[in-house]
């Protein structure tokens, strides 16, 4: 699992009929010290109805197929939980406000 911060969405209208009707988020992997961008951003399914700006748990592979949204879903990653808040080393980095 990572956590990511969604920057924007994906509109496709021709696509794979098992990913009809999914949501489909672009994310940002972001650093755990201080929630700045690190790493290649990536589409994720949206599984929990995320918007954009929230920090997200995402989880890539095989494992992002294992979701009621996603089984047996041609995807390789899943936005599966909203963080609501997140601590490291006793320090709060971040609170969803």
């Amino acid at each position: 699992m990572i956590l990511c911060r969604v920057i924007g969405t994906v509109v496709a209208s021709t696509k794979d009929d098992r990913l009809s009707g999914a949501k489909l988020q672009i994310v940002q992997p972001v650093s755990l010290a201080d929630m700045s961008p690190d790493g290649k951003p990536l589409v994720a399914i949206d599984s929990v109805g995320a918007g954009a700006g929230e920090i997200v748990m995402v989880c890539s592979g095989s494992s992002a197929r294992q979701t009621s949204r996603t089984k047996d879903t041609p995807c390789d990653a899943v936005i599966m939980a909203i963080v609501d808040s997140l601590d490291v080393g006793g320090q709060q980095v971040f609170a969803k406000s």
